[in-house]
């Protein structure tokens, strides 16, 4: 494909591609060039280098989570659609996670996302620097959730490109933690089936589990300042009260 033909948007959808497949180390402009049907040289009239196309990949796959409508759902619904939005999309694109670490990820899909977390816990109750510590907490927990799946997915992409068997390597693996955990009794007890009972299922799983955690306690920080609120203005009406005369 000639280079005048070429537009940003495509080179950065393809690089999506390639990231899928391959994650950030897998990605250069000779594989891009390839898969577009270009020169390598081709893709620097658009980017200038490959750590600009991996932000405005990484902005791109932003735009794939849905927003919630706040005149349509309470803040709760709307942080835990938020929520696992972005957590669905990591777990769809695992070389994230990596790029978040080296990679300062900003544009405006990332942009429009984070302005509408801070709409969803204003509007619950938070304000100022509060909003901002309610919005990056779900954000960190939603980012750790995401990592043991990525990490995975990152390390078969790395088996890939060497030319290794991924189940053979998974299973070497599997066998070489189980040996460490058998040392240590609560894991030992958690990695070997017991014949007596067999353990009772979650009602959710664990993603599930700690997004509801993180919104109670938001949501009990919420009632603690309504109730020191209410409190402090009582108490205000009491002491502006006159005083009975001695006597």
């Amino acid at each position: 494909m000639p280079r005048d033909t070429l537009t940003r948007d495509q080179i950065v959808r393809a690089a999506v591609s390639v990231l899928d497949a391959e994650g950030v180390d897998g990605l250069n402009m000779r594989r891009l060039g390839s898969r577009l049907g270009a020169a390598a040289t081709a893709m620097y009239w658009h980017v200038k280098s490959k750590d600009e196309l991996v932000v405005l990949a990484a902005d791109h796959v932003w735009d794939e989570i849905e927003l919630p409508d706040l005149a349509e759902v309470g803040w709760r619904e709307a942080a835990a659609a938020l929520a696992a939005g972005a957590h669905g999309m990591l777990g769809r694109h695992f070389w994230m996670l990596p790029a978040m670490s080296t990679h300062l990820i900003h544009g405006p899909n990332k942009a429009r996302y984070d302005d509408r977390c801070l709409a969803v816990y204003e509007t619950a109750g938070f304000s100022g620097p509060d909003a901002d510590q309610a919005a990056a907490t779900v954000l960190m927990f939603v980012i750790g959730a995401a990592q043991g799946e990525a990490a995975e997915l990152a390390w078969r992409a790395r088996l890939r490109r060497a030319g290794a068997d991924e189940e053979q390597q998974l299973r070497e693996t599997i066998a070489r933690i189980s040996e460490i955990a058998e040392q240590f009794p609560r894991l030992r007890a958690r990695t070997t089936p017991s014949m007596e009972a067999a353990p009772s299922l979650p009602n959710e799983d664990s993603f599930e589990f700690g997004l509801r955690t993180i919104l109670d306690g938001l949501e009990a920080r919420l009632v603690a300042a309504d109730a020191a609120d209410a409190a402090n203005a009582a108490n205000g009406r009491t002491r502006s009260r006159p005083e009975s005369p001695a006597g």
